[in-house]
């Protein structure tokens, strides 16, 4: 519950439009500054557990702070929105906001937070436990190099382990990619 006021009282204090998405695939949320009208829109995918959409409401809300502190002198995900997030984050870095698991991994991740939580890897495996659809689905991770598996309507083959992406390669067309390590597919036999 101190969450779900502290995020009211953001929305009070900084006075933006709030809505919550139908799923995206290439993101969790936005922010959207319009210049006409000096206003200020926040949007959240509205298949994010808890936790998630917590830390994404927070991605957002900085994205705002950092647009009304420093306009578009600020890069978006440079240093003025790190320290904004930082900030935003701490008065729910406790015991009584999240699971222990979550909480160390989030106080580590606060010290220099990269543009999505999906690039920290240790955040993201901790937070996908939370995840009902999840805990269904495997992950690259668990496939064996040159297991077959499909991954939005495409079938690739898993390549070999590169720090934390998977060189694969599209089984229709030979191209390669790199994936997450962490990306939820389905294997097939």
């Amino acid at each position: 519950m101190a969450a779900a006021s502290y995020c009211y009282r953001l929305w009070k204090t900084h006075q933006f439009s709030f809505k919550i998405t139908q799923p995206r695939k290439t993101k969790y949320g936005d922010y959207r500054y319009d210049r006409r009208d000096n206003s200020h829109q926040i949007a959240v995918n509205g298949n994010l557990h808890t936790y998630s959409f917590l830390i994404t409401y927070l991605h957002e809300v900085a994205h705002l702070v950092t647009q009304k502190e420093y306009g578009h002198k600020a890069l978006p995900h440079g240093i003025e929105w790190k320290k904004n997030f930082s900030l935003l984050l701490e008065p729910v870095l406790t015991k009584e906001v999240f699971p222990l698991d979550i909480l160390f991994e989030l106080e580590n991740y606060a010290i220099s937070p990269k543009a999505t939580s999906c690039s920290d890897h240790e955040l993201m495996l901790i937070l996908q436990k939370y995840d009902p659809e999840h805990k269904q689905q495997t992950l690259l991770k668990d496939l064996k190099e040159g297991d077959r598996f499909l991954l939005q309507d495409r079938v690739f083959v898993k390549g070999e382990l590169r720090r934390t992406r998977v060189l694969c390669t599209d089984a229709k067309n030979k191209k390669k990619f790199l994936v997450s390590n962490i990306a939820p597919v389905t294997k097939i036999d």
